[in-house]
Parts: structure tokens; C-alpha cells; sequence
């Protein structure tokens, strides 16, 4: 059998082509897909994943962090959430609503949670999220915990 370089070449190309269809299929294709599925890992307390949708140093505006924006890595993001699932072994964030409007994605949810004696709360908060190349860059929330 005598070595077709074409046949090789044709090959090679379907392999690759393969491989970046499945890379489509297992990774969000929109940034309101993307933002979901950050509140699916929230809600499964995936710390590690929910922080993979952000990209490293990622701005972040939050009322837990202070009133400016701020920087977080990766481990930031994880640790961050694990103190807050200490507190409340229980919580979940209900997504209300989901608007896109180009490079952002608003997001209106209730954050329930309950503490371990037993006081539990309901926040409806607001989210902005910026994504750039399909990951999230800027997380401005916004809540009000005085009416709690």
C-alpha cells in the first residue's frame, strides 16, 4: 500500500474539525448560556467551576467587597463562596430574569439561604455581567441588605 498524502491530509482535517465540533458542544456559545450556566454551578456550590466562567483578575463590584471595583483571581472567587456556603450550607440563587444587551448580561435573581440555627433570608439582587471572548471580565451586583 503506497502512502497518499492526501488521504493523510484529508484525515488529519476531520480529526481536527471533530475535536473543535465537541469543543463547541461542551462550552456555552453565548454569553447569556455562559451566565447561566455560572448560576448552575453557584447553585451546585461548584466553587472551582462557577469561577472558571470569569477570567483571571476579574473586576468585581459588590457590596461584600467594598464600593469600588476590585480584582479577584480564581482563588478569590473560590474562597469567597465557600465562606459564604459555611454560613449558609444551603444556598441558591433563583434567577428571575435575563437580559442581553451586546458585551453584557443583567441578571435579576433572589439569593435564598439559611444559617445553621435556623435564620434564613431571601435578597433579590441585580447582577451586570461583561463578557469578553466568552468569558465574564466584570461583575457589578447589586443589593440592598438593610431592608432585610
Amino acid at each position: 500500500m503506497d502512502f497518499d498524502p492526501g488521504i493523510y491530509l484529508i484525515t488529519v482535517v476531520m480529526m481536527i474539525a471533530g475535536c473543535r465540533e465537541q469543543q463547541q458542544v461542551e462550552s456555552p456559545d453565548t454569553n447569556k448560556e455562559t451566565a447561566l450556566a455560572m448560576f448552575d454551578a453557584f447553585n451546585k456550590h461548584d466553587w472551582q467551576k462557577m469561577a472558571d466562567y470569569y477570567a483571571e483578575g476579574a473586576d468585581f463590584l459588590d457590596p461584600s467587597l467594598g464600593k469600588s471595583f476590585v480584582k479577584q483571581s480564581h482563588k478569590e472567587i473560590v474562597d469567597k463562596y465557600q465562606g459564604m456556603q459555611q454560613m449558609f450550607p444551603d444556598i441558591k440563587d433563583e434567577v428571575t430574569s435575563v437580559h442581553v444587551d451586546g458585551e453584557a448580561v443583567i441578571v435579576q435573581f433572589t439569593s435564598h439561604g439559611t444559617m445553621d440555627g435556623g435564620t434564613s433570608f431571601s435578597l433579590p439582587i441585580i447582577t451586570v455581567l461583561t463578557f469578553d471572548d466568552g468569558l465574564i471580565t466584570r461583575d457589578a451586583t447589586y443589593y440592598d441588605l438593610e431592608n432585610e
